[in-house]
Order: structure tokens, then sequence, then C-alpha cells
């Protein structure tokens, strides 16, 4: 049913359950995983022209330590990519080229309340995306046992 899953992250806590979702779902049927990571050019060119060069840095950093989650997380093998670009954009063109069945997402990344303004990242994949996507949110510190049982029964269904 799946033979290559794409997981986009950001590196931010919210995504490391869409990680661990994406990659059990891999695991279960065998696919290949692709992770990619998006240096916002937008966040890039809105910035002081002294500070782009540090800020492209730092966000490449940053998304190479987000790549790194995703191979550390599994015993598959992960092929990575870091693009340069308007995040919902790379992401739905990247699935197009590797001819991705699934892409998998976190619903909150690291512009949390900028999502009321701009729309989250996630949403516009949904919207955008040549494939389904698999959106998890981040869980409550509440939610957390109730989610752990959920993923329990799953596992032994």
């Amino acid at each position: 049913m799946f033979d290559t899953v794409v997981v986009a992250t950001d590196g931010s806590d919210s995504v490391q359950r869409a990680v661990d979702v994406a990659l059990d779902l891999a695991e279960r049927f065998d696919a290949e995983v692709h992770a990619l990571s998006v240096v916002d050019a937008s966040e890039v060119d809105a910035s002081p022209e002294q500070l782009r060069t540090e800020l492209r840095t730092a966000l490449e950093t940053t998304a190479d330590a987000a790549l790194a989650t995703v191979e550390d997380r599994t015993d598959r093998e992960v092929r990575t990519a870091v693009r340069d670009g308007r995040p919902a954009v790379e992401i739905c063109e990247y699935a197009r080229e590797v001819d991705a069945d699934l892409v998998a997402t976190g619903t909150r990344g690291r512009h949390g309340e900028n999502r009321l303004l701009l729309g989250s990242v996630a949403e516009r994949v949904v919207r955008t995306s040549p494939v389904p996507v698999l959106t998890v949110r981040q869980l409550e510190p509440a939610d957390d046992a109730g989610a752990a049982a959920d993923e329990e029964s799953i596992a032994n269904a």
C-alpha cells in the first residue's frame, strides 16, 4: 500500500510524534523512507540583509539536525534532503519527485502562534499535495497516557 513515505520535519517537538508514526507505517509496509526539511526562504528574505547569511546558516544547521533525528529514530535507511523555498511548495514538489505514496507531517511547527495569520504549513500541504497527507498532532501532556494506550491497541490489532 505504501512504498515511499516522506516525513516532513522542521525539528520541532511537535513533529517528533509524526516522525514516530511515519516510521512505524514505513516499518509495517516495508516502505522507503525520505526525510525532508525545508529552509524557509521567506524567513531569510524578511530578515535584515546583514543577518541573512548567518540566519540561513542557522536554519540549515537546524534542518540537518532535524534530519539526523529522523535517522536516529530508526534502523531503516533514510534518504534525506534539505530544500530551500516555501515549505509547503517544496514538500509537495519533493513528494512528486520521489513518487511518494504518503507525506507525514506534524500539525504545529516552529511558527505556532503565526498559524492564525498565515495558515499552517501542514494545512497548505493537505490542500496542495499530490498524494495523501498524514497529519499528526502533538499531544498535550494529559493526552499522552491515553495516546499510549491507543497506540498499544493499534499495534496489537
